[in-house]
């Protein structure tokens, strides 16, 4: 009896060791998979076709939720090789769940929800209507109107998020007041955001691309590059032009025409029918919407340097250099957002309890574009696991050796490419500048200048015309624009810009002076205009 109970303890033994082997070697199996797992399709082609999925049904059905979300799902399939169960995981943990709990994307959040909340604030308090009474009597024209847009839009140069929607939710009651159409509202922000950022010293833009020139004083280098940064020039060039000479095509030219007529949105339902019923507090003066909108901008400027180490000795250009653009922005649009509400209590246009109504309010504006970004977000962390990144890496490497004076144009369209499949700029600057510093930093330094600066101006076309990027839904959101409307409008200028870029940076390539290459650039996109108006006229 005692042999048999030995024996059976035995086996019990052995069977708990089997057991326990077996039940930890799949789990050392999946955790070394899941280390060393690479996709069937990574750093090739197929890792694209995720984006280009999701903006072509976005400009198709003129859906975008469903749209960006179908092209999340086939990055998804593309990664687990069609399992199910790993494309729900991948998606759903890899994806929307690592986006939302990235401290980067959160405090872009909370910089979106502060600043939906002060433009609630300005309304409810009159400010925006006062502005737009003194702006009624000061602008006499929709030329004039659209000329304030665009400067606003190019003095507030520190950051793209924080042009798009300080811009819109100023200058709403202004084109509206002169019947111009919230699509061009959009095109106008849109197109001095990050055009604007790219070229301005002091900016988070500046900060990040300098950041990425290895073994080079990058913002050296950045102000170099300037003068031939083509699309961001230009497309302030085109602007400019489009509105002193009334020049208007492509989609744009029928929004325009029914917003002449009273329809702003060219669609059956506006995007936010209760944004205009807010009549505000009558005691509102303009004031009430310039204080907020100044102390935004200095404690947004403070707290990006803070986040660089200005209080702690840096000078507050290497603060800015060094700046966390998210943690700078949700830090200054919280104190802002304080002195807006003591602000108003102070001159009695709003309670404490009215101040605090709001908040709910201005978060609700802001879901749209949350949920947007946070679709947009999760799409590029499907591209991102396919290995984009490293395709059109390796396209440009090997591409770089032959047709040395033709190489600036080719980086602007293959820029173009990526940022308008992957909805980023910044991404796209993080590839492809590193790749240019190492091929020519020390056979052609001019070269390598011109073309650092066509990796930042095809990084902002492609960015300016994607509908899953960023700034293109921040501007859509600052204009209360439908998000497909804005895309589609757009399209067609930036096409434009975008074609004479390329033509200017072979010029660039060939004759290698700033001056001169920046003086035929602007020429060539004069008489394109010129030609685009007898164009429409004739037809």
């Amino acid at each position: 009896m005692k042999m048999k109970t030995i024996q059976k303890s035995k086996w019990l033994i052995m069977f708990s060791l089997a057991m326990m082997y077996v039940l930890s070697s799949p789990l050392t199996v999946l955790a070394a998979e899941e280390e060393a797992y690479t996709p069937a399709v990574f750093a090739t082609f197929w890792a694209l076709l995720p984006p280009v999925v999701a903006i072509a049904l976005a400009l198709i059905t003129k859906e975008v939720y469903s749209s960006l979300f179908i092209g999340i799902l086939v990055g998804g399939l593309f990664y687990s090789g069609g399992n199910f169960e790993g494309t729900v995981l991948h998606i759903y943990n890899d994806g929307i769940i690592s986006v939302l709990t990235d401290g980067y994307n959160m405090g872009i959040i909370v910089f979106l929800v502060i600043l939906g909340v002060m433009v609630a604030l300005m309304n409810k308090a009159g400010g925006s209507a006062a502005f737009g009474r003194w702006a009624s009597d000061h602008i006499q024209s929709r030329a004039g109107a659209q000329l304030a847009t665009v400067l606003l839009g190019v003095l507030i140069f520190i950051d793209d998020y924080f042009n798009c929607l300080t811009v819109g939710s100023v200058m709403r009651p202004v084109t509206d007041k002169h019947n111009i159409s919230r699509a061009k509202l959009s095109y106008l922000i849109d197109a001095t955001a990050a055009p604007v950022c790219i070229i301005a010293p002091i900016s988070s833009w500046a900060a990040a691309v300098s950041g990425f020139v290895p073994g080079e004083d990058g913002l050296a280098v950045f102000i170099k590059a300037i003068p031939y940064n083509y699309y961001a020039l230009l497309t302030i060039v085109m602007m400019v032009a489009m509105i002193v000479m009334n020049v208007e095509f492509g989609p744009m030219a029928e929004h325009e025409k029914n917003a002449i007529n009273g329809d702003l949105f060219s669609m059956a339902n506006r995007l936010n029918p209760n944004a205009e019923e807010e009549k505000g507090n009558p005691k509102g003066k303009v004031i009430d919407l310039l204080i907020p909108i100044v102390c935004l901008i200095i404690c947004c400027v403070i707290g990006m340097v803070y986040t660089g180490g200005f209080f702690e000795g840096e000078s507050f250009i290497t603060a800015f250099s060094n700046s966390d653009a998210s943690v700078g922005l949700a830090l200054g649009s919280f104190f802002g957002l304080v002195i807006t509400i003591v602000l108003y209590m102070c001159r009695r246009v709003l309670s404490f309890k009215e101040s605090m109504e709001c908040v709910p309010e201005g978060f609700k504006a802001m879901v749209p574009a949350i949920l947007i970004l946070t679709f947009a977000w999760t799409l590029k962390a499907m591209t991102d696991s396919l290995g984009a990144k490293d395709f059109v890496a390796n396209l440009v490497s090997s591409a770089s050796g032959n047709l040395m004076n033709f190489l600036p144009a080719i980086i602007f369209l293959v820029a173009c490419f990526l940022a308008f499949a992957t909805g980023t700029s910044w991404g796209t600057f993080g590839i492809l500048i590193p790749i240019v510093v190492e091929a020519l930093s020390s056979s052609d330094p001019k070269l390598m200048i011109i073309a650092i600066s066509a990796c930042m101006a095809g990084a902002v076309c492609g960015d300016h015309c994607s509908p899953i990027s960023d700034t293109t839904i921040m501007a859509s959101a600052g204009a209360q624009c439908d998000h497909v409307n804005h895309v589609s409008t757009q399209l067609p200028y930036a096409i434009v810009a975008a074609g004479v870029s390329f033509f200017s940076y072979i010029v660039a390539g060939f004759v290698r002076n700033a001056a001169i290459s920046l003086v035929v650039a602007v020429a060539l996109m004069l008489v394109t205009l010129f030609l685009i108006k007898n164009t429409s006229k004739d037809s």
